[in-house]
């Protein structure tokens, strides 16, 4: 292999997927600028990164917190994608946090670290998609309501 510096030089790399999974396409949904309330306030916006295998999450909490975080399939080089929806924050403080996302029908289910995990988010968006209404439950019986509204 020649070291040139060329990924398309490295056997495997951007290759063996069609496209985007229905599982995370579903996400879709969350695509745009949310304004937070409830126990908490801020901002919140999702996009595609080009491609549409990784979607994008810029959250500004203030002070609580800051970072994005790069929602999607694992796939090592050269391997299939992982089953489920995989994502790791970055924080304004050098933190790194993983998660795992499930979004079925109308409920939109987050787990710290793995899927299962008694710390987890769970929300409903509202039929018209611009609302999404639920709770951070953590295993101690803390936790926090948060309401995001769509505003673009």
């Amino acid at each position: 292999m020649a070291d040139n510096g060329n990924t398309n030089d490295v056997p495997g790399y951007g290759r063996g997927t069609q496209g985007p999974s229905p599982g995370l396409r579903a996400l879709d949904r969350l695509v745009g600028t949310w304004e937070l309330s409830g126990d908490t306030r801020g901002t919140v916006t999702y996009e595609w990164m080009e491609g549409g295998f990784f979607l994008i999450q810029r959250i500004d909490l203030g002070e609580e917190a800051k970072g994005m975080e790069v929602i999607g399939h694992e796939r090592p080089l050269g391997q299939e994608p992982s089953a489920d929806i995989k994502s790791r924050f970055y924080s304004h403080t050098g933190d790194t946090l993983d998660y795992t996302y499930e979004l079925r029908g109308d409920t939109l289910t987050i787990w710290f670290g793995e899927r299962g995990s008694p710390a987890y988010y769970e929300g409903s968006l509202s039929e018209d998609g611009n609302v999404l209404k639920g709770a951070w439950h953590y295993p101690d019986g803390g936790g926090y309501e948060a309401i995001s509204t769509r505003v673009r």
